[in-house]
Protein backbone atom coordinates (compact mmCIF):
# COMPACT_ATOMS: atom_id res chain seq x y z
CA UNK A 1 0.00 0.00 0.00
CA UNK A 2 1.53 3.34 -1.01
CA UNK A 3 1.92 6.22 1.41
CA UNK A 4 -0.81 8.38 -0.13
CA UNK A 5 -3.34 5.58 0.22
CA UNK A 6 -2.35 5.12 3.88
CA UNK A 7 -2.71 8.85 4.52
CA UNK A 8 -6.12 8.88 2.82
CA UNK A 9 -7.26 6.00 5.03
CA UNK A 10 -5.92 7.76 8.13
CA UNK A 11 -7.81 10.94 7.26
CA UNK A 12 -10.96 9.05 6.35
CA UNK A 13 -11.05 7.34 9.74
CA UNK A 14 -10.29 10.50 11.73
CA UNK A 15 -12.90 11.77 14.19
CA UNK A 16 -11.24 15.14 14.78
CA UNK A 17 -8.86 16.17 12.00
CA UNK A 18 -7.01 19.44 12.55
CA UNK A 19 -4.82 21.16 9.95
CA UNK A 20 -1.80 23.32 10.84
CA UNK A 21 -0.77 25.42 7.84
CA UNK A 22 2.30 27.53 7.15
CA UNK A 23 3.62 29.70 4.34
CA UNK A 24 4.22 26.69 2.07
CA UNK A 25 0.43 26.35 1.84
CA UNK A 26 0.28 29.53 -0.24
CA UNK A 27 3.37 29.35 -2.45
CA UNK A 28 1.28 27.81 -5.25
CA UNK A 29 -0.92 30.91 -5.01
CA UNK A 30 2.09 33.00 -5.98
CA UNK A 31 3.08 34.19 -2.51
CA UNK A 32 6.66 33.53 -1.33
CA UNK A 33 7.30 31.63 1.88
CA UNK A 34 9.68 32.94 4.52
CA UNK A 35 12.41 30.48 5.41
CA UNK A 36 13.17 28.45 2.29
CA UNK A 37 16.17 29.27 0.10
CA UNK A 38 13.86 31.41 -2.07
CA UNK A 39 11.79 32.82 0.80
CA UNK A 40 11.28 36.42 1.88
CA UNK A 41 13.86 36.24 4.64
CA UNK A 42 16.55 35.23 2.13
CA UNK A 43 16.08 38.68 0.57
CA UNK A 44 14.99 40.84 3.50
CA UNK A 45 16.03 41.25 7.12
CA UNK A 46 12.86 40.51 9.13
CA UNK A 47 13.98 42.52 12.15
CA UNK A 48 14.57 45.55 9.93
CA UNK A 49 11.15 45.35 8.26
CA UNK A 50 8.65 43.26 10.26
CA UNK A 51 9.25 44.27 13.85
CA UNK A 52 7.95 46.74 16.41
CA UNK A 53 11.26 48.57 16.16
CA UNK A 54 10.90 48.89 12.38
CA UNK A 55 7.35 50.22 12.69
CA UNK A 56 8.47 52.90 15.13
CA UNK A 57 11.97 53.76 13.91
CA UNK A 58 12.21 52.67 10.26
CA UNK A 59 8.71 53.68 9.23
CA UNK A 60 9.29 54.24 5.51
CA UNK A 61 10.91 50.84 4.91
CA UNK A 62 8.30 49.20 7.15
CA UNK A 63 5.43 50.66 5.14
CA UNK A 64 7.09 49.86 1.80
CA UNK A 65 7.48 46.22 2.84
CA UNK A 66 3.88 45.79 3.98
CA UNK A 67 2.47 47.73 1.04
CA UNK A 68 4.38 45.35 -1.23
CA UNK A 69 2.84 42.38 0.59
CA UNK A 70 -0.70 43.83 0.54
CA UNK A 71 -0.43 44.47 -3.20
CA UNK A 72 0.93 40.96 -3.77
CA UNK A 73 -2.10 39.60 -1.92
CA UNK A 74 -4.45 41.52 -4.22
CA UNK A 75 -2.91 39.74 -7.23
CA UNK A 76 -3.10 36.24 -5.74
CA UNK A 77 -5.92 33.85 -4.88
CA UNK A 78 -6.53 30.55 -3.06
CA UNK A 79 -5.04 27.50 -4.74
CA UNK A 80 -6.44 24.00 -5.18
CA UNK A 81 -5.04 22.99 -1.79
CA UNK A 82 -7.13 25.63 -0.02
CA UNK A 83 -10.19 24.47 -1.96
CA UNK A 84 -9.62 20.82 -1.00
CA UNK A 85 -9.50 21.78 2.68
CA UNK A 86 -12.72 23.75 2.26
CA UNK A 87 -14.35 20.66 0.76
CA UNK A 88 -13.15 18.56 3.70
CA UNK A 89 -14.66 21.04 6.13
CA UNK A 90 -17.93 21.09 4.19
CA UNK A 91 -18.06 17.28 4.41
CA UNK A 92 -17.36 17.44 8.17
CA UNK A 93 -14.06 15.63 7.72
CA UNK A 94 -12.02 18.64 8.87
CA UNK A 95 -12.78 20.15 12.27
CA UNK A 96 -10.49 23.16 12.26
CA UNK A 97 -7.46 24.93 10.79
CA UNK A 98 -4.67 26.55 12.79
CA UNK A 99 -2.67 28.78 10.47
CA UNK A 100 0.50 30.81 10.71
CA UNK A 101 -0.51 32.52 7.47
CA UNK A 102 -1.85 36.05 7.26
CA UNK A 103 -3.22 35.92 3.69
CA UNK A 104 -6.82 34.93 4.49
CA UNK A 105 -6.90 32.34 1.69
CA UNK A 106 -8.45 29.63 3.86
CA UNK A 107 -11.48 31.84 4.50
CA UNK A 108 -11.61 33.04 0.90
CA UNK A 109 -11.75 29.39 -0.20
CA UNK A 110 -14.74 28.85 2.09
CA UNK A 111 -13.31 27.55 5.37
CA UNK A 112 -15.04 28.87 8.47
CA UNK A 113 -13.23 27.41 11.50
CA UNK A 114 -9.84 29.07 11.01
CA UNK A 115 -7.54 30.22 13.81
CA UNK A 116 -5.11 32.91 12.60
CA UNK A 117 -2.20 32.82 15.03
CA UNK A 118 -0.30 35.70 13.44
CA UNK A 119 -3.20 37.97 12.50
CA UNK A 120 -4.21 38.99 8.99
CA UNK A 121 -2.95 41.17 6.16
CA UNK A 122 -6.57 41.72 5.17
CA UNK A 123 -6.95 44.35 7.89
CA UNK A 124 -5.13 47.40 9.17
CA UNK A 125 -5.68 48.79 12.63
CA UNK A 126 -4.95 51.92 14.58
CA UNK A 127 -2.17 51.68 17.15
CA UNK A 128 -4.04 54.14 19.37
CA UNK A 129 -7.82 53.55 19.20
CA UNK A 130 -7.52 49.93 17.91
CA UNK A 131 -10.22 50.46 15.26
CA UNK A 132 -9.87 48.16 12.25
CA UNK A 133 -10.00 49.02 8.55
CA UNK A 134 -9.50 47.21 5.23
CA UNK A 135 -5.76 46.87 4.66
CA UNK A 136 -6.04 48.82 1.39
CA UNK A 137 -6.22 51.98 3.53
CA UNK A 138 -2.60 51.40 4.49
CA UNK A 139 -1.60 51.68 0.82
CA UNK A 140 -2.37 55.40 0.80
CA UNK A 141 -2.64 56.50 4.43
CA UNK A 142 -0.37 56.42 7.46
CA UNK A 143 -2.78 57.79 10.06
CA UNK A 144 -6.09 56.56 11.42
CA UNK A 145 -9.06 58.44 9.89
CA UNK A 146 -10.82 58.36 13.27
CA UNK A 147 -8.19 59.52 15.76
CA UNK A 148 -5.06 60.25 13.68
CA UNK A 149 -3.14 57.50 15.47
CA UNK A 150 -0.54 55.49 13.56
CA UNK A 151 -1.94 52.82 11.24
CA UNK A 152 -0.35 49.39 11.18
CA UNK A 153 -1.03 46.05 9.48
CA UNK A 154 -3.21 43.62 11.42
CA UNK A 155 -0.42 41.09 11.83
CA UNK A 156 1.78 40.04 14.73
CA UNK A 157 5.19 41.68 14.40
CA UNK A 158 8.51 40.42 15.69
CA UNK A 159 8.75 41.52 19.29
CA UNK A 160 5.01 41.08 19.96
CA UNK A 161 3.25 38.33 21.88
CA UNK A 162 0.70 36.20 20.05
CA UNK A 163 -2.88 37.20 21.02
CA UNK A 164 -4.47 35.14 23.79
CA UNK A 165 -7.73 34.27 22.01
CA UNK A 166 -6.29 32.46 18.96
CA UNK A 167 -3.67 30.78 21.15
CA UNK A 168 -6.41 29.40 23.40
CA UNK A 169 -8.48 28.20 20.44
CA UNK A 170 -5.43 26.54 18.86
CA UNK A 171 -4.64 24.82 22.15
CA UNK A 172 -8.20 23.46 22.37
CA UNK A 173 -8.17 22.21 18.77
CA UNK A 174 -4.80 20.53 19.25
CA UNK A 175 -5.89 18.63 22.35
CA UNK A 176 -9.12 17.46 20.69
CA UNK A 177 -7.44 16.24 17.50
CA UNK A 178 -6.90 12.57 16.76
CA UNK A 179 -5.14 13.37 13.47
CA UNK A 180 -3.02 16.52 13.23
CA UNK A 181 -1.80 17.38 9.73
CA UNK A 182 0.97 19.94 9.13
CA UNK A 183 0.89 21.59 5.70
CA UNK A 184 3.77 23.74 4.47
CA UNK A 185 5.39 24.77 7.74
CA UNK A 186 9.05 24.59 8.72
CA UNK A 187 7.87 24.28 12.35
CA UNK A 188 10.69 26.60 13.39
CA UNK A 189 8.61 29.47 14.77
CA UNK A 190 7.85 29.44 18.48
CA UNK A 191 5.37 29.30 20.16
CA UNK A 192 3.22 28.25 17.18
CA UNK A 193 5.33 25.14 16.59
CA UNK A 194 4.29 23.81 20.00
CA UNK A 195 0.82 22.81 18.76
CA UNK A 196 1.88 19.78 16.65
CA UNK A 197 3.92 18.52 19.60
CA UNK A 198 1.01 19.12 21.96
CA UNK A 199 -1.36 17.19 19.69
CA UNK A 200 1.11 14.31 19.30
CA UNK A 201 1.70 14.04 23.04
CA UNK A 202 -2.09 13.97 23.58
CA UNK A 203 -2.31 10.93 21.29
CA UNK A 204 -2.97 12.36 17.83
CA UNK A 205 -1.37 10.88 14.74
CA UNK A 206 0.96 13.44 13.16
CA UNK A 207 1.16 13.88 9.36
CA UNK A 208 3.68 16.33 7.90
CA UNK A 209 3.61 17.58 4.30
CA UNK A 210 6.50 19.99 3.82
CA UNK A 211 9.19 20.43 1.17
CA UNK A 212 12.02 20.48 3.71
CA UNK A 213 12.68 18.40 6.85
CA UNK A 214 11.23 19.55 10.18
CA UNK A 215 12.26 18.86 13.76
CA UNK A 216 9.11 16.76 14.27
CA UNK A 217 9.53 14.39 11.31
CA UNK A 218 10.67 11.53 13.55
CA UNK A 219 7.41 11.76 15.53
CA UNK A 220 5.17 11.71 12.47
CA UNK A 221 3.25 8.69 11.22
CA UNK A 222 3.68 10.02 7.67
CA UNK A 223 6.08 12.54 6.13
CA UNK A 224 5.70 13.79 2.54
CA UNK A 225 8.28 16.12 0.97
CA UNK A 226 6.64 16.78 -2.38
CA UNK A 227 4.66 19.65 -3.87
CA UNK A 228 1.96 20.36 -1.31
CA UNK A 229 -0.93 20.96 -3.71
CA UNK A 230 -0.04 17.90 -5.79
CA UNK A 231 0.09 15.77 -2.64
CA UNK A 232 -3.29 17.02 -1.39
CA UNK A 233 -4.82 16.43 -4.82
CA UNK A 234 -3.56 12.83 -4.86
CA UNK A 235 -4.93 12.22 -1.36
CA UNK A 236 -8.27 13.78 -2.31
CA UNK A 237 -8.53 11.63 -5.44
CA UNK A 238 -7.96 8.45 -3.42
CA UNK A 239 -10.50 9.50 -0.80
CA UNK A 240 -13.05 10.38 -3.47
CA UNK A 241 -12.50 7.10 -5.29
CA UNK A 242 -12.62 4.87 -2.23
CA UNK A 243 -14.72 6.72 0.29
CA UNK A 244 -17.12 8.88 -1.65
CA UNK A 245 -15.67 12.16 -0.34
Amino acid sequence: MNQYKKIAECLGSAHHLVIFSGAGMSTSSGLPDFRSSQGLWSRYNPMALASIDAMENNREAFLDFYRYRINALKNASPNLGHCILSKWEEENLLQGIITQNVDGFHQEAGCRNVVELHGTLRKARCSRCKNEFPSELLLTEELCPDCKGILRPGVVLFGEMLPDTPMKRAHELSLKSDVFMVLGSSLNVSPANFFPLEAHEAGAKLIILNREPTQYDSMASFVVRENLVDALERIQQIMHREGGH
